[in-house]
């Protein structure tokens, strides 16, 4: 403890009636300058006795200093002193007790031992609290790690099962992933909150999950489909979302469910499966479609090239209020800059990709399967197109280099001799310039 008093006298008074105990130790100070240079030296006094008359520095202005350092605040503090009528004063000003001289020396020894317990008691709620927080940080901390975990875990299900719907299609996996993020960005500008973008991120990978469910004979059938298996592709979103029902608990599912049902759907009301119409169809739908679309228009395919983002963008207008909400197709030109970035990321994975499957069999250009260059670029190689129909299909492929066995490995779409089957596909694109960007935005979207 620190008994601060100017008369010598009474500092040993105190210590003859309070150092007694083997476990106490009385600290002395002649003024108030001494008391704080002492309690910024001996940070653990445990009580402070104060007079309040004394030179150089009096017992208020000590009592004030104390109470306003935070490293000084905690220690109670007993005001002794002859002039009873100060006792008001002093606790306003935060004393924890007053005692007039002279005082009862019993009556001391249990004030300081009340006032010490009481300091202790708070030092201990207050370390406790703070091993308490200390701990639920930690928790918190190993709690968000596999909150995170569990959402690439929830993810990676979801690009998994998107590309078992896909391994019997003629896509690659990297669509699903491109459909994910361009989805997302999608979202971001459309203004979609931070978890409901999250959601869609996740789900966008399950839209075409109900192609598990389409026969072969359909679904990898070259050229355009009949009116009766037309009919049985439709029923992809019907089939995905019988897979993805009754997950009410796990939004990503749930989100999924929504997606794989109306991602066909249009704005005008002339998709599939139940011809719902305008803000009738989920946004997260909307967005899915939108993002599908562009894709395949951005995406080199085994019938065709990849359509500049401009030329993309120029098409999908053609679409505005038709196919798509105009106020998300309207966000491609408006957003250009974002957009285009962000798409340009995603270039790179398709680069990626094409590095992986492919083998360049001639010098000057990575040329595949007989399929054309593939360009390092979203635009087509060469010299300007003539026609919409030279802007969007490749080279014509070589019989020579298809074989059975990888015919339908939907890894090597892209680039691997898949086109034997898709030849009639390509005649999709062979209408008038002056008709082709809304022929070619139609057709294509009856092939997805």
């Amino acid at each position: 403890m620190l008994a601060v008093d100017d008369i010598e006298l009474n500092r040993e008074m105190i210590q003859i009636i309070l150092g007694s105990s083997a476990d106490t130790v009385v600290i002395q100070a002649g003024n108030g300058r001494e008391a704080l240079d002492i309690l910024r030296q001996e940070p653990v006094v445990d009580i402070v006795l104060l007079d309040l008359e004394m030179p150089v520095m009096n017992g208020y202005e000590t009592l004030e200093r104390i109470k306003n350092d935070d490293r000084f605040r905690q220690i109670p503090v007993i005001v002794l002193t002859a002039d009873s009528s100060e006792v008001t004063r002093t606790l306003a000003m935060g004393a924890n007790d007053f005692m007039a001289k002279p005082y009862n020396p019993e009556e001391l020894k249990l004030r300081v031992k009340n006032h010490v317990r009481s300091k202790k008691l708070n030092e201990m709620v207050r370390d406790m609290n703070s091993i308490l927080q200390e701990e639920i940080d930690r928790k918190t901390s190993e709690l968000q790690k596999a909150l995170d975990f569990s959402r690439k875990a929830m993810f990676e299900i979801s690009v998994r099962l998107g590309r078992a719907a896909e391994f019997r299609d003629t896509e690659t996996g990297m669509h699903i992933r491109r459909i994910s993020e361009l989805s997302w960005k999608l979202a971001v500008l459309a203004g979609l909150d931070e978890q409901e973008s999250g959601i869609l991120r996740h789900a966008a990978p399950l839209h075409d999950v109900g192609k598990i469910g389409i026969p072969d004979r359909v679904l990898l059938k070259p050229g355009k489909l009949d009116a009766d298996e037309f009919g049985l592709m439709k029923l992809h979103t019907v089939i995905g979302s019988k897979i993805l029902s009754g997950a009410g608990e796990f939004p990503v599912i749930s989100a999924g469910q929504i997606v794989a049902q109306q991602h066909h759907e249009k704005w005008d009301g002339s998709g599939y499966p139940h011809g719902l119409s305008g803000k009738d169809i989920h946004i997260f739908g909307r967005i899915v479609m939108v993002a599908d679309i562009f894709d395949a228009l951005t995406s080199i395919r085994p019938y065709k090239k990849a359509f500049s983002l401009e030329k993309a963008v120029e098409i999908m207008l053609e679409g505005r209020g038709e196919f798509f909400e105009p106020r998300l197709i309207d966000i491609c030109p408006r957003q250009s800059a974002s957009f285009c970035q962000h798409q340009g990321e995603i270039q790179r994975f398709r680069r990626r990709e094409a590095v992986r499957n492919c083998r360049p069999r001639e010098s000057g250009g990575r040329t595949v399967g007989g399929h054309g260059t593939i360009a390092p670029s979203l635009s087509c190689p060469g010299p300007p197109a003539r026609s919409i129909r030279q802007a969007t299909c490749s080279v014509a492929p070589d019989a020579s280099t298809v074989s059975p066995r990888n015919s339908f490995r939907p890894r090597r779409s892209s680039c691997s001799p898949l086109t034997r089957t898709f030849p009639p596909v390509m005649s999709i694109f062979a209408s008038p310039p002056e008709e082709a960007i809304p022929v070619a935005l139609r057709k294509l979207s009856s092939f997805m």
